[in-house]
């Protein structure tokens, strides 16, 4: 039965929340059923899906029936409230299909008393058990040293001089990345790519990037070689392989007819992954650049691929907020990850490749947990917007990137001008807001002593994380 039949007789009328239960929202222990969830079913559900009536054979008033469903199936599905059918009923954007019907939407505190009940484990009483399964998602240490280079790490040497383009305004800073053992940023410019010394923020030299807009910007794992993706628009699109030293070029992949909007090298460098407008995720051999297999399953452009640090899964996202987990070598789906309501902006991995992280223009960030999918951590409103004086209608919170250091700290960047620090549990650490530009790229420097990110109108910041 589809969710349109199943949800039109969730609510039949909406009356204020008593201030009762509005208090209970800052309780600092979990909602729970009984006092928290079952007055609100109470004043909304019952006269259509109580012990009187059961309309979609759906039972609202006791535990025990709201978890059995009805005949459409479960309508809770405890840690996932945005694959729940109660709360999609709840938040429809359409008028005809928001419950309750031919009502105003639930208030946002009741709307979000209800998420916190799904994502926390459905607990029934306040010395209820969650229903989340116990998961141990501890960072291991031992993974950060994957990749280290035997030798000194990588940093240019000479590089020939590369003449800025002459724009009327400066080119957005679309991508960027660390090295992970040396103090080495490379940022997007147009037709080039900076390298800047993290530590003294000095400029180093510049890669010519005469294809155009670089849109993905890369480190091999030993930091040795830097992978470039990019072109210009409707007319090219290629990935190019960079000697880091010396700034020689190693290798072209791709021959695409757009822009490459999302490319990753493999952590063996053997395998190169790229995507864009074309819906189509290409994977090459960087040794011959021959095709090795793609996949067609997004039904729009692709806008992040990331291989895992162990070499075993490669992830791929799309505009309409699909990801897909692949096996690596091969090319067959693993796990379909459903939770982004709009644009996936960008996806990394930790470093000991137990977590997936997926950030978009649904204003989500998500911890995934990639033995099965779970969606382990949830921000739902990782970036909140402000809203200024005299603005109405909706205010885009989107998160732009998303990147892991060695430790599993993440920095993501917002529609908001906020840079935030996450640690490796999801907590937010610290917060550095831009007065100027919007931040589009963001990362991490290899000692993690420095949060760095790049902005709509070129800057480049540089700011003490207190690590």
């Amino acid at each position: 039965m589809e969710l349109r039949q199943i949800v039109f007789v969730f609510f039949v009328s909406t009356i204020a929340v008593p201030i009762a239960v509005v208090a209970q929202t800052d309780a600092p222990s979990p909602p729970n059923f009984e006092e928290h969830v079952k007055p609100i079913l109470r004043q909304h559900c019952l006269k259509c899906h109580g012990d009187d009536k059961q309309e979609s054979d759906l039972n609202l008033q006791g535990y025990g029936s709201l978890l059995r469903g009805g005949s459409g199936g479960k309508v809770v599905e405890a840690g996932r409230s945005s694959q729940s059918l109660l709360f999609q009923a709840i938040t429809n954007t359409d008028d005809d299909a928001r419950m309750p019907p031919n009502s105003p939407p639930l208030p946002k505190e009741k709307i979000e008393l209800i998420r916190q009940w799904i994502d926390t484990g459905l607990r029934e009483s306040a010395r209820g058990r969650s229903m989340l399964e116990t998961r141990d998602l501890k960072f291991t240490p031992t993974a950060s040293a994957q990749g280290k280079p035997a030798g000194a790490p990588a940093m240019p040497k000479e590089l020939p001089y590369v003449k800025a383009s002459a724009l009327t305004r400066r080119f957005p800073v679309l991508a960027m990345d660390t090295s992970s053992w040396a103090p080495l940023v490379a940022a997007a410019d147009q037709d080039r790519v900076r390298f800047i010394h993290s530590e003294t923020e000095r400029e180093l030299g510049a890669l010519s990037f005469p294809e155009g807009e670089p849109h993905v910007i890369r480190f091999s794992r030993d930091g040795a070689v830097l992978m470039v993706a990019g072109g210009r628009p409707v007319e090219l699109g290629v990935v190019v392989l960079f000697d880091v030293r010396t700034g020689q070029r190693l290798a072209e992949i791709g021959d695409e007819i757009d822009t490459v909007q999302a490319a990753d090298l493999s952590p063996d460098q053997r395998l190169v992954a790229l995507g864009g407008s074309g819906r189509i995720v290409k994977v090459y051999s960087t040794s011959d650049g021959s095709l090795v297999y793609r996949i067609t399953k997004h039904t729009d452009w692709i806008t992040s691929v990331a291989f895992s640090p162990d070499g075993t899964k490669l992830a791929t996202a799309d505009r309409a907020g699909g990801i897909h987990l692949w096996d690596a070598k091969s090319g067959g789906i693993l796990l379909n990850l459903n939770e982004h309501k709009g644009s996936v902006r960008a996806m990394d991995w930790r470093s000991d490749s137990r977590l997936l992280v997926s950030a978009g223009e649904d204003g989500r960030i998500i911890w995934w947990d990639v033995v099965d999918g779970f969606p382990a951590i949830h921000k739902a409103d990782a970036h909140p917007p402000r809203r200024p004086a005299g603005t109405y209608g909706t205010i885009p919170n989107g998160v732009l990137a998303a990147r892991f250091d060695r430790d599993g700290n993440l920095v993501t960047a917002g529609r908001d001008r906020v840079v935030r620090l996450w640690d490796s549990a999801g907590n937010a650490k610290r917060s550095f807001e831009l007065d100027t530009g919007i931040p589009v790229s963001s990362v991490i420097s290899h000692d993690g002593k420095t949060v760095i990110s790049g902005d709509s109108s070129g800057a480049v910041r540089f700011w003490n994380s207190d690590k």
